[in-house]
């Protein structure tokens, strides 16, 4: 689950005015796209001509839904679904649908990017028709944007509580542009909404029931549609769940501590290593080291002509907050740092932080909706603090992860917005649930999936590993997936990714 915030000024796109009781998938020409946009999302060369093949089979169309559903008869808007039938058709066992991160990313392509690229989604696709679909206010469904335009790069160094309270002020300034541009639409951003849209497409499909797959925020989707609609979900596996509750500042707080938990095993490796990185032979010496970057980097930041801002201790302290996917880049660009001079940025450190993302190119198709995040978090997020309580919050923040925390923001992110909370429905209820949690991550922590199982019940599948959503790119952990979607037996947990050595 991530938490993003750009502000947003507001188009709505089209909208009808009539609604069915009966849902069908009105279905159509899928988009097609250039050699250089499916490269562009992350379909390699040796990849491209089985994406190609997958393209070919996959099924496009859309679903009417309301758009408030204390208002069936009002206004309505479309959900656009993908679809790719099971090649065994003769055992075929039901629908499989995945459920995307965000709040407000894109599952359109989903059935094609993990069938064509995984040789245990392709099996999954086998005997489960997998389906995709852009929730509404993303992509190819009907959506809205707020936009206030760019804001520039934060002074570098410490916040200060003066500079802290101005991004405050815009921070509730946007809010309630955003908020109040169509509180119509953008106060039906929900959760619980998205899960009664997906019921809706599973009807549309014609499927009794619906088996899910969900991928951090993802998860928390699959929690709400399994409370709201037990009698229609089948088998849920849930991979980096989201915690039972949404309060930004508590999310913030939790992920922050499991960062600096975590550089304690990157400081354990960089010390293994440490002729190579020379940061210290000692866990501890490491810790000191890069605490000492921190702090040296905030008191006296460094600009280099090829990169996009300076280099301070929030610089110092997103590298020591890498996953161990990143730690033999973060660890070199550590060293580097420790005695970099001149005016072009040393190679390793440019590499990682030089690049900007770039604009899509044209034709590719959205894959997150920054209007969506921010509104499904907002519209349910509990908090909403003043200054006061945000830049206190910060402070403790600050205090409790020394090396890592200064990566972090205040925990204002909703702060003003003048909508009524609207948190999604979590109950317990029958039939299988697998929750995959992963040992040593921060995006989605592991304590969130024991949360969850308390709240709603399932089984806990722990991946011993701190990379976001790696169930099903790892191999062995993958099989028992598919094994699960086909048997509804699981083990108890794989390795997942595993360190450097």
């Amino acid at each position: 689950m991530t938490l993003a915030l750009t502000a947003f000024g507001a188009q709505l796109s089209a909208v009808s005015a009539t609604t069915t009781s009966d849902p069908t998938v009105t279905w159509k020409s899928c988009p097609t796209y250039s050699d250089d946009v499916l490269r562009s999302l992350g379909v390699t060369q040796a990849q491209l001509a089985n994406v190609r093949t997958t393209m070919s089979r996959l099924q496009c169309g859309t679903v009417s839904v309301p758009l408030n559903y204390s208002d069936p008869g009002g206004r309505t808007i479309d959900i656009a679904v993908t679809r790719l039938t099971a090649t065994d058709h003769a055992r075929r066992l039901g629908s499989v649908a995945v459920l995307p991160g965000g709040p407000g990313g894109s599952g359109y392509l989903d059935p094609v990017m993990r069938v064509a690229r995984n040789n245990d989604m392709a099996k999954l696709n086998e005997r489960y028709d997998i389906i995709g679909l852009d929730p509404r206010g993303v992509g190819y469904s009907t959506k809205v944007s707020c936009d206030l335009g760019a804001r520039g790069p934060a002074a570098p160094g410490p916040l200060t509580e003066a500079a802290a309270k101005k991004i405050y002020e815009a921070q509730v300034s946007a809010n309630q542009k955003c908020a109040n541009s169509d509180p119509a639409f953008i106060g039906q951003l929900t959760t619980d909404n998205v899960a009664k849209d997906v019921d809706r497409v599973r009807a549309a499909l014609g499927d009794r029931k619906l088996n899910l797959l969900g991928f951090s925020w993802g998860t928390y989707l699959g929690a709400a549609y399994r409370s709201l609609f037990p009698a229609h979900t089948g088998r849920v596996f849930l991979d980096s769940p989201a915690p039972p509750w949404t309060r930004v500042d508590r999310h913030f707080q939790e992920s922050a501590a499991a960062v600096e938990r975590n550089f304690a095993r990157m400081a354990e490796w960089l010390a293994r290593h440490n002729t190579t990185y020379g940061l210290g032979a000692t866990a501890r010496q490491v810790r000191a080291e890069v605490l000492r970057l921190v702090r040296g980097y905030d008191q006296n930041p460094k600009t280099y002509a090829d990169l996009p801002q300076p280099i301070d201790g929030s610089t110092i302290a997103n590298l020591a907050g890498r996953d161990s996917t990143q730690w033999v880049l973060a660890g070199q660009a550590l060293l580097e740092l420790r005695t970099a001079s001149g005016t072009t940025a040393p190679p390793t450190v440019k590499q990682l932080l030089g690049a900007p993302m770039g604009a899509p190119l044209p034709g590719a198709p959205e894959l997150t909706n920054l209007t969506m995040n921010w509104a499904v978090t907002c519209n349910e997020d509990s908090s909403r603090p003043t200054f006061d309580v945000s830049w206190r919050d910060y402070q403790r923040l600050l205090k409790r992860n020394p090396v890592t925390g200064r990566q972090n923001g205040m925990t204002s992110l909703c702060s003003g917005w003048p909508l009524p909370v609207q948190q999604a429905t979590l109950k317990r209820g029958p039939g299988s649930l697998v929750l995959g949690a992963h040992l040593y991550e921060y995006m989605s922590v592991y304590d969130w999936a024991l949360q969850t199982r308390n709240a709603i019940g399932g089984t806990i599948y722990t991946v011993r590993d701190d990379v976001h959503v790696s169930t099903t790119r790892v191999p062995e952990c993958a099989a028992e997936v598919v094994t699960y979607f086909e048997t509804g037996h699981i083990d108890h947990g794989c390795p997942g990714v595993q360190p450097p050595s």
